[in-house]
């Protein structure tokens, strides 16, 4: 896969002077290399456990049972579950504004806008093949589970490139999200006291 993020700017030489973005690029580069959703169902290893326990203490909510999700109906039900806890929801919107305002400390608007669009165009085809694929082998025709998988998994690569851009650490909740989709899984939602995760 081709990627020409570096050529947009190539009218701008004083990229090398802003670290995080040079960090997007790269993340950006990575993107075609993970395995999007090959481990959902299979029971869970140790670095996965341990990931999913890290997010939801680092998110603060501390005691969170991980549940695992174990096919794709329950997957379905998980995803279109309307007693999503709200906390949780707004917990993550607090910290994507809060990254924005940190990114654009260390570049400007335009430059952000521009990384984070190079990241949904890179991720969204690779997500959506990936997914389709599993859809198609598995037989799965739900179209709303089809779409709420892709739109999950952009989504959290834009909030991983966020932590980048931020400057901030692989420790940040959203990082732990992004690497439990490296290890192959949907982080589907905190529902209640239980973080669903196929």
């Amino acid at each position: 896969m081709t990627n020409d993020y570096d050529d947009d700017f190539e009218d701008q030489p004083d990229i090398e002077e802003y670290p995080t973005l040079v960090s997007v690029v790269r993340f950006n580069k990575l993107l075609p290399s993970v395995n999007w959703f090959r481990s959902v169902g299979l029971p869970f290893g140790a670095a996965t456990q341990r990931t999913a326990e890290f997010y939801v203490e680092t998110l603060g909510f501390p005691g969170t049972m991980i549940a695992p999700i174990t096919d794709w109906e329950e997957a379905s039900y998980a995803a279109a579950n309307p007693d999503w806890n709200s906390s949780w929801w707004e917990t993550e919107e607090q910290l994507r504004a809060a990254l924005t305002m940190d990114a654009l400390e260390l570049m400007s608007e335009e430059d952000l806008n521009m990384a984070l669009t190079h990241i949904s165009a890179t991720a969204s085809p690779l997500v959506q093949n990936a997914v389709e694929a599993l859809a198609e082998d598995e037989g799965i025709n739900d179209e709303e589970l089809i779409r709420a998988a892709i739109g999950s998994a952009i989504q959290t690569c834009h909030q991983a490139a966020l932590v980048l851009a931020a400057g901030e650490e692989d420790t940040h909740p959203f990082a732990l999200k992004y690497k439990l989709f490296e290890l192959g899984r949907w982080p589907i939602a905190i529902t209640g006291n239980s973080f669903n995760l196929f």
